[in-house]
């Protein structure tokens, strides 16, 4: 369009510069308006004198000032648009393998900057202003890495033989870095797997970084871990996320399987909420009588399909877990994701820095992924996980290692009511007071906000996450009906095993119905009495005999008995819709006073145990959870429920950290300090009742 200005503009300068030309259109325009001939020839000629010698100069400034304008604006494009492609990088949204080609940086950053290291003390502030303006500076200092050694040369990894290696054409290993595999006899390249050797914090090839494992490199995976001595397996990605191959399934389910030569026998399998930990035991087989040795692989399943894990605590636990369990002179850790540069980055990353923070009092992630990425490329691969790693290390500073083994819990506790240094508080209240900086988010409580559903609200403050709400199925024209106020909650092993709800009120008993049967739920545990200080706490949602309906689902009771301080009533739960029939079992626990806490911890030890042991008759679905406004009771329920897994499977407790979860799940879950106290009270309670775990390691 302005190439045709332009040629308009130069047109019309032509059409001054030639008299004839003006002449006839001048005639052409004049002759119209019936003008004495010998007039119109005098003033035309005049005027064209006049046209040509004052404006044609002016006109044609003009346009070579626009010529120089537009030629300054499209360079100046042309280098955004340069910039920009440079830069673009699976940022968030996208995962670091989300393209058969994984998207690289550009070789070189537009802008060089020097990031210094940053005192602890300073690190919140830091965080904080980078964040500003949705992560701005974190991009701009994320983009000022190097992608990788301008010098490192990829020859083995290009060579033909290896090229279908590669899971990933554009991510290959170095060649001064690159794990060698011991060759075999008559094949070719058979030194070759794609991955490297990476630096810890002060350790040389303190880990090795490698691609998912393909279909025919397994054999080569398990000769590296063999011919490296390593014990310990990190894996960051799912075999299949969104449909796509991540990684090959590289061990047995059960039993044993050889590949190549080595053989791989399944030994232990623990599942937990975030994490799988499984146990191998791997021998050469053609190596004679070579001792058997024990593998284990932590297996991080919490990584979503897109973008970083919603909060660094699951993260921080399965890092120390992988410390705890890899042996003291084993070979490098491996660790792998599907391409082995970006999640695999960020674990090392964090593993390292926190290191250097133990050992320095200060953090620089900069200079440390610039360090490594000379070890292999593109380790830490967007933005959005360069920035997951700060966030990272200002949770471990902010709040430290707070995990217990049961057999110092009580001189823990002796501390916690001692004063705290410089405090009138006692160490406990000070605990208590950090989960404040737990913020709530009401950015991502749209949903619980809208007008139509905030009548559904015993307590407008608590209501649920967009995030993690539990969705109802939606009424044929009925708007809104798919909302309810009640939330998943992760349980110790199982994502979503509780659902966090308010006592139902009179207009919201259909709901609750509706989503007991849609999600299947067969346990019911309610945690207050319907009136308490002559305030109705919960509508009475049950028939006392016989049966009621609310909408498409019919309750009818089969049985209600008393055991201590819990009241056990038996539903048979119908839908009509559906013509199916359930059996659901409701848990009424009395022993919650008006005001306070429970007396004592072994009416909610004996509660949590009942439940569990319906749970497993029923099959593992969700538990929903009620007190009146679903956070304070059905919050410490719920903590309890976890912690006391824990101990029982690890000897293991984190109270602070547990409430901490639940608090990013779901509004002021523990809502008191005196229901922050119980919880340590009930877990003592129940190793002093269960004396064999005083002693559990």
């Amino acid at each position: 369009m302005t190439i045709q200005f332009f040629c308009s503009l130069i047109g019309y300068i032509s059409i001054f510069q030639i008299p004839g030309v003006l002449a006839a259109e001048s005639n052409e325009t004049t002759s119209s308006y019936n003008t004495s001939p010998s007039t119109t020839e005098s003033t035309e000629g005049d005027t064209g004198s006049l046209l040509t010698s004052v404006l044609v100069p002016l006109l044609v400034c003009f346009v070579l000032i626009l010529v120089a304008g537009y030629l300054l604006r499209s360079r100046k494009h042309r280098k955004a648009d340069v910039s920009s492609g440079e830069k673009k990088i699976p940022n968030g949204i996208l995962e670091e393998e989300e393209q058969q080609r994984v998207m690289l940086l550009g070789s070189s950053p537009t802008v060089l900057k020097k990031y210094f290291p940053i005192p602890l003390e300073n690190l919140e502030e830091e965080i904080r202003i980078r964040s500003a303006d949705e992560g701005k500076l974190f991009r701009e200092e994320y983009n000022s890495l190097q992608s990788g050694n301008l010098q490192g040369s990829l020859e083995a990894a290009n060579k033909d033989e290896n090229k279908e290696k590669n899971r990933y054409p554009n991510i290959l290993a170095y060649d001064h870095s690159r794990v060698i595999l011991s060759p075999i006899d008559g094949v070719p390249c058979s030194d070759y797997i794609n991955a490297s050797y990476i630096d810890g914090y002060k350790e040389r090839n303190k880990f090795i970084a490698a691609q998912g494992p393909k279909k025919d490199t397994v054999n080569e995976f398990w000769r590296m871990i063999w011919e490296q001595k390593s014990a310990t397996i990190v894996m960051l990605t799912n075999l299949k996320e969104r449909k796509e191959d991540k990684c090959y399934q590289y061990w047995p389910d059960q039993g044993c399987w050889i590949y190549g030569s080595i053989r791989v026998s399944v030994e232990d399998v623990i599942v937990l909420v975030d994490y799988t930990i499984r146990k191998f035991c791997i021998q050469a087989v053609h190596d004679g009588c070579k001792t058997p040795r024990f593998i284990t692989q932590l297996h991080f399943t919490s990584w979503p399909d897109f973008g970083v894990p919603f909060t660094p605590i699951g993260m921080l636990k399965f890092l120390k877990k992988v410390k705890s369990l890899n042996p003291t002179h084993a070979g490098p850790i491996v660790v792998h994701c599907s391409a082995g540069v970006g999640r695999t980055g960020t674990f090392i990353v964090i593993d390292s820095i926190i290191d250097m923070m133990n050992e320095e009092k200060q953090v620089n992630v900069f200079d440390f992924v610039a360090r490594i990425r000379n070890q292999r490329p593109q380790m830490v691969q967007t933005d959005m996980q360069y920035s997951f790693i700060y966030q990272a290390l200002l949770e471990y500073y902010l709040y430290g290692d707070t995990e217990l083994d049961v057999a110092s819990l009580e001189k823990h506790l002796q501390s916690l009511y001692s004063p705290a240094p410089h405090f009138d508080k006692i160490g406990l209240e000070q605990e208590f007071k950090k989960l404040t900086n737990v913020r709530i988010m009401k950015e991502n409580m749209r949903t619980g906000n809208l007008p139509a559903n905030m009548k559904k609200a015993r307590v407008i403050q608590i209501i649920p996450y967009d995030f993690n709400r539990v969705i109802l199925s939606m009424k044929r024209g009925e708007e809104y009906t798919d909302y309810i106020n009640a939330s998943f909650i992760d349980g110790y092993r199982q994502k979503d095993y509780f659902i966090a709800t308010q006592g139902p009120l009179p207009h919201t008993v259909e709901d609750f119905w509706r989503m007991v049967w849609e999600w299947k739920s067969h346990t019911i545990v309610i945690l207050t009495e319907l009136q308490e200080r002559e305030q109705e706490k919960c509508f009475q949602y049950w028939p006392l005999e016989g049966s009621v309906s609310h909408g498409e689902i019919n309750i009818d009771i089969k049985n209600d008995r008393l055991l201590d301080a819990i009241s056990v009533r038996d539903f048979i739960v119908t839908s009509n819709q559906e013509k199916q029939t359930r059996l659901v079992r409701q848990f009424h626990f009395h022993g919650w006073p008006e005001i306070g806490i429970p007396a004592e911890g072994k009416g909610m030890i004996d509660l949590i145990a009942a439940v569990q042991k319906q749970q497993q008759q029923t099959g593992n679905h969700p538990i929903i959870v009620h007190c009146s406004a679903g956070a304070g009771r059905t919050g410490t329920f719920i903590a309890l429920s976890n912690i006391l897994e824990r101990v029982k499977a690890e000897g293991l407790l984190d109270v602070f950290q547990t409430v901490k979860s639940l608090r990013m799940q779901r509004p002021h879950m523990v809502q008191t300090l005196e229901q922050y106290e119980f919880c340590y009270k009930v877990v003592q309670d129940f190793i002093d009742i269960f004396s064999d775990y005083a002693n559990f390691k």
